[in-house]
């Protein structure tokens, strides 16, 4: 009787009620299903006001366009690199579910905040009208900083515990011990990606809309509705989630094994003959099979490479230098993983850099040229939604038509690997900074022959340019986006996924960080050889931004190079089910680039 419950249960989850997870009766499509509706509404309350805060800032609060982009990219920045602490959290003593009510709830009184400002006139500074590059308006005074700050920064704060949670709540749901299983997870992050685009899509057309027309207050009173909603539909779906159980801190882990591989490497007390193997060592088989009691899915995640990483080995020596610092193979196996996705990490970084500019430079472009769409007037800030369509329709014709004759014509369970998902957004970053470089020389020739070189009347020239750029920077936005969630949830150790699914989001805020940094370095040096920095001043018509373009554009060659050299190297962790993997520990599969 036991035994037959035990088959019915989920091992290693619970319900929200902290009971046994059962087969049949939680996790699956339905739960999912709860976690890309509530995506919806969340994207759309985090949009709505990142996508036109530019121009927030710099009509509203008085600050200048590089000041308003570099507020706009340090508080995008700050959202994703918090996802890294709602993932640690998630995975250390909270889990997913109770991440994602908190982090809802901050967002929530941060928004609240916001729409409380834009509201009360005496909260904000007296509009200023100045043209002139040189003269300043007056900028929000200490205490209407304080609150614009509070609110943006505890808005952050509960977007990133989201961003840390939700996927890998949602991945969860599925039996990665089937192949089913996990061609609906691949699925739920394709689907993930179209649920961000539905929200970002209502959120860069009604709300920009509403806030450009009927008042910012507004904008951010339907971003604080709306992310009152999806606690409220969260909720609903409780009694359908499986909830995996906190494992205790990755970080203690990584940290345990690196220093034990130090001491270990400094003060030798045998030779490194001696370093634990994981398929001949009696002692450590034992071992292993006492951390594998109520661990099952542990086989899931082994992957040994002895003869790489031989540092990392060293911490599982026989005779440590200090036995308190003694680690497992299976502590030292995990780290390696660790250690084999970073690179990948780093070469996202870059991309996501280039993503930046749509929400400050792009915007400030389109805001200078005709917005007119026959007689519809459409807002800057609603460029997004050209390559928003665009995911929305790509989305599903990757999953229902290129996968499976991808996985056909491989003969392979993913067909398109995620190394080669990400590298093709990899390389059209670098289309799409060309682009941008050659629209931008087209937007300012235009105002020199038209004379309007210091006005602020709309150019002679469609807006429509400028959505050329966001059309190729959404679809690497598509491909590598989806590609990185799912690679590193599916190749960290089960201990570390909503961490590493939170990586994903860490990589868009340095990104963000870098963007802000890049602007700083290049004003900092043109203005030494310059009379004026390329980035400088209230006039966007005096700014080089297409030799910036350009510096962006060559710096993502770079970094697609950079990103080859490690990809073609990769070796992924094996995807076959527990019995089949037992048989192949050995042969690792090589990623194909």
């Amino acid at each position: 009787m036991d035994h037959a419950k035990t088959l019915t249960m989920w091992e290693g989850y619970v319900d929200w009620r902290n009971r046994p997870a059962m087969k049949g009766c939680h996790g699956g499509v339905v739960a999912a299903s709860f976690v890309l509706v509530v995506e919806i509404l969340e994207n759309l309350a985090y949009l709505a006001n990142a996508s036109n805060l530019v121009l927030y800032l710099s009509k509203t609060m008085n600050f200048s366009p590089s000041a308003s982009a570099n507020i706009v990219t340090n508080f995008m920045g700050t959202s994703f690199l918090l996802a890294l602490l709602g993932g640690f959290l998630s995975d250390a003593c909270l889990t997913t579910y109770y991440i994602y009510l908190i982090s809802a709830a901050i967002e929530f009184m941060g928004l609240l905040m916001l729409t409380f400002q834009a509201r009360i006139p005496s909260l904000r500074p007296p509009i200023c009208a100045s043209i002139n590059r040189n003269t300043s308006c007056n900028e929000a005074g200490h205490g209407q900083a304080a609150m614009l700050f509070g609110g943006l920064y505890l808005a952050a704060l509960g977007v990133g515990g989201i961003k840390g949670s939700l996927p890998a709540h949602g991945a969860e749901q599925f039996d990665e011990n089937s192949p089913q299983g996990r061609k609906h997870r691949s699925t739920f992050f394709n689907y993930y990606i179209f649920c961000l685009s539905c929200g970002a899509l209502i959120a860069v057309t009604l709300v920009v809309w509403v806030e450009d027309n009927k008042g910012w207050q507004w904008g951010f009173g339907i971003s604080t509705v709306a992310i009152l909603s999806s606690i409220a539909i969260f909720l609903l779906g409780s009694g359908t989630y499986r909830i995996k159980i906190p494992k205790g801190s990755p970080f203690t882990t990584i940290l345990k094994v690196l220093v034990a591989a130090f001491c270990n490497s400094l003060f030798p007390k045998n030779s490194i003959s001696n370093v634990l193997d994981t398929r001949k060592s009696p002692q450590n088989t034992t071992e292993i099979s006492q951390e594998e009691e109520g661990h099952g899915e542990w086989k899931e995640e082994i992957q040994t490479e002895m003869n790489d990483q031989k540092f990392i080995d060293k911490s599982t020596m026989n005779k440590a230098a200090y036995p308190s610092l003694h680690c497992t193979v299976k502590q030292a196996e995990e780290v390696k993983i660790v250690v084999k996705i970073l690179p990948i990490f780093m070469s996202t970084v870059m991309l996501n850099c280039c993503l930046a500019q749509l929400s400050t430079f792009s915007i400030q472009q389109a805001a200078t040229m005709n917005t007119y769409i026959g007689a519809l007037k459409v807002p800057p800030a609603s460029l997004p939604i050209f390559p928003v369509i665009f995911t929305m329709i790509l989305a599903p014709v990757y999953n229902h038509i290129i996968i499976p004759f991808a996985r056909a014509a491989t003969k392979s369970e993913m067909g398109i690997t995620h190394l080669q998902r990400i590298g093709t957004g990899l390389f059209l970053s670098i289309v799409a900074m060309a682009v941008a470089a050659l629209v931008e020389m087209k937007r300012k020739r235009v105002a020199a022959q038209s004379g309007l070189m210091n006005s602020t009347e709309p150019l002679p020239i469609t807006f429509l340019w400028v959505a050329l750029q966001y059309l190729f920077l959404g679809s690497a936005d598509l491909f590598s986006l989806a590609g990185l969630m799912e690679f590193f949830f599916t190749e960290a150790p089960l201990s570390m996924r909503s961490l590493a699914t939170a990586v994903s989001w860490a990589s868009l805020a340095m990104g963000y960080y870098l963007s802000s940094v890049i602007v700083s370095i290049v004003n900092h040096i043109t203005g030494r050889f310059q009379r004026t920095p390329w980035l400088y001043g209230s006039n966007l018509n005096h700014y080089h931004l297409e030799r910036f373009y350009w510096l962006m554009c060559i710096l993502s060659g770079l970094n697609f190079l950079h990103y080859l050299l490690w990809a073609t190297r990769y070796k992924y962790r094996s995807t076959e089910p527990d019995d089949q993997r037992d048989k192949n520990d050995n042969t690792p599969s090589e990623a194909q680039l």
